[in-house]
């Protein structure tokens, strides 16, 4: 019998449902949130996305991409997403999302990004900065429910 990575892992969401639960309900306030806060539906996909290359999440980034390409995104913008810094494709608001998700996500680089979170915020008021931050929390924790339970990518 071949053993695979899935059936080594436990998947946390299935094992206490209302833990996963909880935090399907603080993702679906924290969108209404950023919605309420001025941020446009496919900014907030951008974040997810952008969180979930950075972890590496296949099954988030799957989800996420079609969302976003489902509401509009372009095909282009999602593609030069990972290099958003050297492309004229986002705004000023979107471009201080994206910084402030990177970090977030990369959080543990804090002590030597001195600056970043204050220059990644320029365009953004503090509610969308709250919404944000907690739009990228929510985000994280999925892809580390995700790869921590090897959810299967399948086409």
């Amino acid at each position: 019998m071949t053993t695979t990575l899935k059936t080594l892992r436990t998947n946390v969401g299935s094992r206490h449902p209302e833990l996963y639960r909880a935090l399907t309900a603080v993702a679906v306030l924290a969108d209404k949130t950023a919605l309420a806060e001025g941020l446009s539906p496919l900014l907030i996909e951008l974040v997810k996305i952008r969180a979930s290359q950075i972890n590496g999440c296949a099954f988030c980034l799957r989800i996420h991409t079609k969302d976003s390409l489902a509401k509009g995104e372009s095909p282009e913008r999602l593609s030069v997403l990972p290099a958003w810094r050297e492309s004229m494709y986002f705004d000023e608001q979107e471009r201080s999302a994206l910084a402030l998700a990177e970090y977030i996500t990369t959080i543990q680089d804090s002590h030597t990004n001195t600056g970043l979170y204050e220059s990644a915020v320029t365009h953004l008021t503090a509610g969308q900065v709250s919404a944000l931050t907690w739009l990228t929390m929510t985000i994280n924790t999925y892809n580390r429910i995700a790869i921590s339970s090897a959810y299967t990518v399948a086409p």
